[in-house]
């Protein structure tokens, strides 16, 4: 089942162009949402004006879904799917700390930061000075898609679903009014959303329906 979510953007800027409709996009990462499948529930959800995947996905599934919603795709890479990177050929390249902006809101992604499955204390944050000093500072709200989530912002509760410390450094920093993210388990949390500051943060682990509305 689609679960949906409403966020306020700070910034009138992308919504001019649209009579001040919300951008509708579809977020999915680690399980297939079999209610997908089905032409109906996808006509229930309406026209996208993109998907997101936060990874641990099949790359056919994420084909299918851009195919038949006729939206543009972006997606990060899970710690499940290094090993079988050569299986995305056919989709467009995975976001790892670059900004897409295909997409009516501008997106940074940051893809599964280690080397194999294993963790270690210094992959994301040798991601983060990939990401470079100018998206830092960066002006504009963006929104952020990782597969793994900040620490203590939606992590779970076991070693290996733990956030990352250097994107949790990043949260602080950025403050975007939206970062997507999967990798935790929705049963082991007390709720898909949370709150820091000015962000939402929503774990998208199956599918989540997200209207992003202009400010006011």
């Amino acid at each position: 089942m689609t679960r949906t979510l409403r966020v306020e953007w700070p910034e009138a800027r992308p919504f001019q162009r649209r009579g001040g409709r919300p951008i509708r996009l579809l977020a999915v990462s680690d399980e297939t949402d079999p209610t997908l499948e089905h032409a109906r529930n996808r006509e229930r959800l309406g026209a996208l004006d993109g998907v997101i995947g936060a990874g641990d996905l099949d790359p056919d599934w994420l084909a299918f879904l851009g195919d038949a919603f006729h939206a543009p795709l972006v997606y990060v890479l899970g710690n499940h799917d290094r090993p079988r990177a050569e299986a995305y050929r056919h989709l467009p390249a995975a976001l790892d700390g670059r900004v897409e902006k295909r997409f009516p809101l501008p997106i940074l992604g940051l893809s599964w930061a280690h080397e194999g499955a294993r963790r270690n204390d210094r992959g994301a944050w040798w991601q983060l000075l990939r990401v470079g000093p100018r998206m830092l500072l960066r002006p504009r709200p963006v929104l952020v898609t990782s597969h793994v989530p900040p620490r203590g912002a939606g992590d779970g509760p076991d070693r290996y679903h733990h956030g990352e410390d250097a994107y949790r450094w990043l949260l602080g920093r950025l403050q975007p009014p939206l970062w997507l993210h999967g990798h935790t388990t929705v049963a082991s949390v007390p709720d898909w959303r949370c709150q820091v500051g000015p962000t939402t943060l929503a774990n998208v682990t199956g599918s989540v329906l997200v209207e992003v509305v202009p400010p006011g």
